[in-house]
């Protein structure tokens, strides 16, 4: 893989409430953690009973509560959080902080901390809890929101959780299997600087080439994140956990969704063939692939939501 594709995809990769409409069965929420004003979109299905509701949680980088960046937009998270209003099922999917209606103007990049996104999570969790409108409540994470959910989930005691397209092995670990695919120039450099964040120590001279992803405010966020191992964090849960993953995902292979499967007993592995990492039906070419994440009108593979619906009916 070219430098500047690889670059592309770890790109690709990186209180009190208040409520308002944003639709006939949605309502926009905020939620303060941590100083932090949080926003949220609740869909919330007419029902006589209690539905069960699923926390979805975006994944890395600039990736907002629909699933879409500034770079590209694909919905992916918006027409998951609809394939489950369908079904009866409740969601509530938001902007991670610093990120679109999340942003924290006073909270700087070198301040943010991966601890920070699981409290959020968490924080989540807890509101769902307390507004007792719900029978169940599965987190459901994609990408590093995977990780980000496990350890919420734990924290907050939720009832089940869901790993969509989740790595499996920890954030330095999957840098330095992909940086594995380029020239040695590139890894010469690379792998020390890996090697140092992994020891909790900040690199001082970073080269330009590599800025995007070492650069010097994104470092101690870095070191927080390559602490955390998916494999050892899936085993401490104590609830029902699904794992889905997809053949053509050209961001977290498949050997990935095994891995954390076989780290909790008893966990539900979907592997579904021809899915890409934001759930669309893709070829494995990577510019076929990439362009999928452009197409907002693109459906979801059907086996995806299906196999979520599947899940969280099972918890009722």
């Amino acid at each position: 893989m070219k430098l500047r594709s690889f670059l592309l995809l770890c790109l690709l990769s990186f209180g009190g409430l208040a409520y308002t409409q944003s639709g006939e069965n949605s309502r926009e929420i905020t939620l303060e953690s941590d100083g932090v004003k949080l926003s949220g979109t609740l869909m919330m299905p007419v029902a006589k009973k209690k539905p069960p509701v699923v926390l979805i949680i975006a994944g890395s980088g600039p990736t907002d509560r629909d699933g879409n960046n500034p770079m590209m937009k694909n919905n992916s998270l918006k027409l998951l959080a609809e394939s489950l209003y369908s079904e009866g099922i409740a969601s509530l999917r938001y902007d991670k902080r610093m990120i679109g209606a999340s942003a924290a103007p006073e909270m700087k990049e070198s301040d943010l901390r991966f601890e920070q996104f699981i409290n959020d999570a968490a924080a989540w969790v807890n509101w769902l809890q307390q507004e007792g409108s719900f029978s169940k409540i599965i987190v459901a994470g994609h990408s590093e929101g995977s990780l980000i959910g496990m350890v919420a989930a734990r924290m907050a005691g939720a009832d089940a959780f869901i790993s969509l397209a989740g790595a499996g092995a920890a954030a330095d670990v999957i840098l330095r299997n992909q940086l594995a695919n380029q020239p040695d120039y590139v890894t010469d450099i690379a792998y020390p600087i890996l090697d140092s964040l992994k020891a909790g120590k900040m690199v001082a001279d970073v080269s330009p080439m590599l800025a995007a992803l070492f650069r010097a405010d994104v470092q101690p966020y870095l070191i927080s994140w390559f602490q955390y191992d998916p494999k050892a964090e899936i085993a401490l849960l104590d609830m029902p956990v699904l794992v889905v993953q997809g053949t053509t995902d050209i961001q977290v292979s498949e050997d990935n969704a095994r891995t954390l499967a076989a780290a909790k007993p008893g966990a539900k592995l979907v592997v579904i063939k021809g899915m890409n990492h934001i759930f669309k039906l893709a070829d494995s070419n990577l510019e076929k692939n990439i362009a999928t994440y452009s197409k907002p009108d693109l459906p979801l593979v059907p086996e995806l939501p299906e196999a979520v619906v599947k899940f969280v009916k099972k918890m009722k």
